[in-house]
């Protein structure tokens, strides 16, 4: 039996922070690197998914260089009064910088598939380029966006390295599932271990499951619709 829920309602917080925050960024840049080049093109998006190769410690030693006291952003924010560090808007910043590259990489790779015949089409028809991305662009690449979307929630949920990093693990205020997990194990605490193991499992199972279930059904009506 769980005793302490905290864990769990604050990773599912971080998740959805992390998400809105991935998708509200993420969809206009994966948008305009899959329509356009330019020059340096390739190394910026070496660049945005470099954090899904390197080690989640390497990720938060970057974090912490940043957001720390003495970090490049965090002195000037500790002068104004702001700490971000060691607080949960940090497993949330942890969260987002890991999981980016997924919405990105599902979100780009869903724009380059939509037929461009169709945005000219639109075009021809007097659509400015903002209608046209709401109302073709992004319903035909929709499918992978949800793929990014869940992609991304499921690894927010599941960060441990770079949190423990830049948030620590602070019982009842910075400990996500994961940290919380391990803690526990370490502890010999293995009942709030599988408690909390079966929690993130199922979690994720389920959410993954309604999403492809969604996908397919989507699937089959457009074949259906297009016979």
């Amino acid at each position: 039996m769980l005793n302490d829920w905290h864990p769990v309602i604050l990773s599912i917080r971080v998740g959805l922070i992390a998400v809105l925050v991935v998708t509200c960024l993420g969809l206009p840049l994966a948008r305009l690197m899959a329509r356009r080049d330019f020059p340096g093109k390739n190394i910026l998006e070496a660049i945005i998914t470099l954090p899904m190769v390197l080690p989640p410690s390497v990720v938060g030693y970057g974090l912490l260089m940043l957001i720390g006291k003495n970090g490049i952003l965090g002195k000037t924010l500790y002068n104004m009064g702001i700490t971000i560090i060691f607080t949960w808007w940090a497993a949330v910043l942890a969260a987002t910088v890991v999981s980016f590259p997924l919405m990105y990489q599902s979100a780009g790779a869903a724009f380059k598939s939509v037929d461009v015949n169709y945005e000219k089409a639109a075009r021809t028809l007097g659509a400015g380029e903002v209608r046209i991305f709401f109302t073709v662009t992004l319903p035909l690449a929709l499918p992978g966006i949800i793929a990014g979307v869940v992609l991304s929630f499921a690894r927010a949920m599941g960060e441990f390295g770079a949190t423990l990093m830049v948030a620590g693990n602070i019982p009842g205020q910075t400990q996500t599932m994961p940290l919380a997990i391990y803690f526990a194990v370490e502890a010999g605490d293995n009942a709030t271990a599988r408690a909390l193991v079966t929690i993130i499992t199922v979690f994720s199972f389920a959410v993954i499951y309604c999403v492809n279930r969604w996908t397919k059904k989507n699937a089959s009506g457009d074949e259906g619709a297009g016979s």
